[in-house]
């Protein structure tokens, strides 16, 4: 017996997101029914329900950022009981079968992961999001968020938290390394809080020193405006890790000139449009130009943990539903410091 549960949802790739009801499946064996207390908005619910990373099926509901209490559990569930805190990323489901999948990496499952909204669940349906009051999620995909961080703080790490702490752990990040922000937004801001837990120097790179006190109350130890040229010059060949949060076009040439013999710049944000590289850039010091794309679950459960050991949560805005699609403009205009979180208690 499916549920009905009041959600916030697209109706097309050009008209504001409204109140709706949805209806969410039944609790199967594996499955996990979680009252969602909080969901995050990331760019990426903004470029996909606008329809720029392809087309989307209406009406859609959007959010991979979610926290909550676990409310039901199949007959055989083990991870979880009821009344856990816990959590939901961009997937929901994937194979669990292919070579990726059994190495933890659900993200690149070669059959396709199931991403948490607009996308083909194994029972053929379309999948809906964390801008809702409940969803039943296959208990593998439901991570843990321990104590001691808030579930409103949480949310946001779902998504941000484990984009940006893949590539810093994967690639080193650590005492005696040198690690550089791109862009100090909802990911770069975590980027930085966590590159700076994990014991880095770091830099953040931003367009202006608008944000500079921010940015060094969240950890960074040093500041520079990517607007002004001295800086390409001053810090040429300075870190040995670049991670760029940025969702636009920059030139991806000149930050590698920034990057060390030997180090890497990873793109965790993700443009629309092509990031041309001179290849020079790339030869000239045995430097890496490389992705990311958020984490798998076992290394998105070590994010979690490692959040709640060093107090790591995100800097959040909290709104109620009726503000989502002010939000989203605001999140265009760049007037977020750091995170937009819905309080789905407002849904209903």
């Amino acid at each position: 017996m499916t549920t009905t549960v009041h959600a916030y949802a697209s109706p097309s790739a050009d008209e504001d997101l409204v109140p709706t009801t949805i209806e969410r499946r039944e609790v199967g064996p594996h499955d996990v029914l979680i009252e969602i207390k909080y969901a995050g908005i990331c760019h990426s619910d903004i470029h996909t329900v606008r329809g720029e990373w392809g087309p989307q099926a209406y009406p859609l509901v959007p959010g991979h950022e979610i926290a909550g209490v676990v409310a039901k559990i199949g007959s055989e569930v083990t991870k979880h009981a009821v009344g856990d805190r816990v959590g939901v990323g961009c997937m929901v489901n994937s194979c669990g079968n292919c070579r990726n999948c059994k190495a933890g990496d659900e993200q690149y499952c070669l059959n396709g992961m199931v991403g948490t909204y607009g996308a083909t669940d194994r029972d053929g349906t379309i999948t809906q999001g964390g801008y809702s009051t409940h969803v039943v999620v296959t208990e593998d995909f439901v991570l843990r968020i321990p104590e001691g961080i808030d579930l409103d703080v949480a949310a946001p790490l779902l998504c941000a938290g484990i984009t940006t702490y893949s590539p810093l752990s994967r690639w080193g990040a650590g005492p005696g390394k040198k690690v550089a922000v791109v862009g100090l937004g909802g990911l770069g801001h975590m980027a930085v809080k966590i590159a700076h837990a994990m014991g880095a120097e770091v830099t953040v790179l931003s367009q202006s020193l608008k944000k500079r006190e921010d940015g060094l109350r969240l950890g960074a130890d040093h500041y520079y405006a990517t607007s002004d040229e001295a800086t390409f010059t001053e810090l040429a060949g300075s870190f040995d890790l670049i991670i760029n949060t940025v969702s636009a076009p920059i030139d991806v040439s000149a930050f590698l000139g920034l990057v060390t013999v030997g180090g890497a710049m990873v793109n965790v944000g993700a443009p629309a449009e092509p990031l041309p590289v001179n290849a020079m850039a790339l030869i000239g010091g045995r430097r890496s130009f490389a992705g990311s794309m958020i984490g798998g679950i076992p290394e998105t459960q070590q994010m979690l943990d490692f959040c709640a050991e060093h107090g790591i949560g995100a800097e959040i805005e909290v709104i109620s539903a009726d503000k989502i699609n002010d939000a989203y403009e605001r999140v265009l205009a760049s007037d977020v410091r750091y995170r937009f979180v819905i309080d789905t208690a407002t849904l209903s």
